[in-house]
């Protein structure tokens, strides 16, 4: 009651002085009026202000009584049914649905409790589908010059298949981890799990450690799922030196400087089974890597980012066919790896148009053995060493929203392998058809369509010279669409 009387009275307040005016230039029948809406307007405030108590005198109530009744059952529950949250309190009344967050558990009773990892996680998954024209046999594909990785190599199968696409689970495990779980399923119906990985949260000093399966963070388009790739394929260098890409089974740890430019330094200790490495039924690591990125603005409307990484890793019999025969390398794989990227946006909109330049470098060197035809009685081993490198550098152009274009171009060097049976002359060079030195090369080019942050569509046309006296001439379309939450690209 003195909330309304003060109410009453300061609405009084501020409006008389002006009715006094009034009443010196008016009757007194236009005075009476002004008087009498003042009067209706402190009876509806009234009226307002005691509908409100009400409502909160019963909202307070069943409060009450909901809090009683989890108490009642939380006195026989364990665990995770000792915490509710105040939505299940706001059940018990309408009027405390609208009073009370739902965000805000409520306190649990006997003490405190662990915090709830209810499982609600981010899903995600990503629909990939291509129709592919190739001039050349898929089956015949090879990069010539290079030991075949066995791994995502070549344009794929003529005609429609299912692109790469996959299924994301992500969620926060508790203040300091976080999880994510990411299926595979390629175009041959092969489901695999892509990655599977725990993440620190928070901790201090910019550093970040993960463990599990995932995509290294070595090179550039190493780290990012092949749906933000802008081309449809990985290039050439990726295919001949990673197998497409590096996906260890592993620890990995990143710190970040606390520097005004981005600079990030890391290492990843793997058990070695993802190429170029092979199981080798060994404790502790088998593959190790070590990379650095530094990155800054340049200006308002341009940034940068480069890096450069090493991989260290061994094989034990990693084997391929090669016209009819089995082949195994045994021995150590080191590979460099630089990289540089470029963004250009104007004054850093990129809505309508922006630009960005992409390269990369591999260069790898493997000294071991080279076993000939495996399992025949002609089977004989000799020495093996290598050094190749290749390169890949594309550029993408969006001219207006929703729509770019982009080129891409690769190239690889076989060099001239040694191999200690072919130098001993135990066997000719023609006994390793595939090893023959070569230097692949493709040029690619592309447009694509966004009319959404969710969904692409892509044509690529393509010149692959990966074979001596071959030309594969490519078509590519491509759509990519995307459901539920996903978490941000990388830079």
């Amino acid at each position: 009651m003195l909330k309304r009387s003060v109410m009453a009275l300061t609405v009084s307040a501020v409006v008389a002085a002006p009715v006094a005016q009034a009443a010196d230039k008016s009757d007194k029948k236009e005075l009476a009026a002004i008087r009498a809406q003042i009067a209706q307007m402190q009876k509806d405030y009234e009226a307002r202000l005691q509908a409100l108590e009400q409502r909160l005198q019963q909202a307070q109530t069943a409060t009450a009584a909901a809090q009683a009744q989890l108490t009642t059952q939380a006195g026989t529950s364990t665990g995770a049914n000792a915490e509710a949250p105040a939505a299940q309190l706001g059940a018990a009344s309408a009027s405390l649905a609208e009073t009370a967050s739902a965000a805000t558990p409520a306190a649990p009773v006997g003490g405190a409790a662990p915090p709830s990892n209810l499982f609600n996680p981010n899903i995600s998954m990503i629909l990939g589908g291509t129709l592919q024209n190739l001039s050349q046999d898929p089956n015949q594909y090879r990069l010539q010059g290079f030991i075949p990785s066995g791994g995502e190599v070549g344009p794929g199968k003529r005609g429609f298949s299912l692109g790469e696409s996959e299924l994301t689970m992500a969620a926060n495990i508790d203040p300091q981890f976080t999880g994510q779980l990411t299926f595979s399923l390629a175009g041959d119906n092969t489901l695999s799990v892509e990655e599977a990985f725990v993440q620190t949260r928070d901790m201090p000093n910019g550093l970040n450690l993960k463990a599990g399966r995932f995509l290294s963070s070595i090179g550039y388009l190493n780290g990012q799922h092949a749906h933000t790739w802008d081309f449809v394929d990985a290039p050439l260098a990726y295919q001949a030196f990673l197998g497409g890409q590096y996906k260890p089974d592993g620890v990995q740890a990143k710190w970040l400087a606390p520097l005004d430019q981005f600079l990030e330094i890391g290492m990843e200790a793997g058990d070695g089974a993802a190429y170029p490495g092979t199981d080798r039924n060994k404790n502790g690591a088998g593959a190790w890597s070590v990379f650095a990125h530094l990155g800054d603005d340049i200006g308002d409307s341009a940034s940068y980012r480069a890096g450069l990484s090493y991989l260290h890793t061994g094989a034990q019999q990693r084997g391929y066919e090669d016209g009819g025969l089995n082949y195994a390398f045994s021995g150590k794989s080191a590979t460099w790896i630089a990289d540089a990227i470029y963004k250009w946006a104007p004054n850093g909109n990129s809505t309508h148009t922006n630009f960005k330049l992409l390269g990369e470098y591999f260069r790898r060197k493997e000294d071991g053995s080279l076993a000939y035809a495996t399992g025949t009685p002609d089977a004989a081993n000799g020495g093996y060493s290598s050094v190749q490198s290749g390169w890949y550098a594309q550029g993408v152009y969006q001219f207006m929203p929703y729509w770019r274009v982009g080129a891409r171009y690769d190239r690889l060097s076989s060099g001239t392998p040694r191999i200690g049976l072919v130098d001993s002359g135990a066997l000719a060079l023609g006994n390793f058809p595939v090893l023959e030195g070569y230097n692949p090369t493709r040029s690619s080019v592309m447009v694509d369509y966004s009319p959404s942050e969710f969904s692409r569509l892509r044509l690529q046309l393509a010149r692959d010279q990966s074979r001596p006296g071959v030309t594969d001439h490519q078509i590519f379309l491509q759509y990519i669409m995307s459901l539920g939450t996903h978490a941000a690209h990388a830079f």
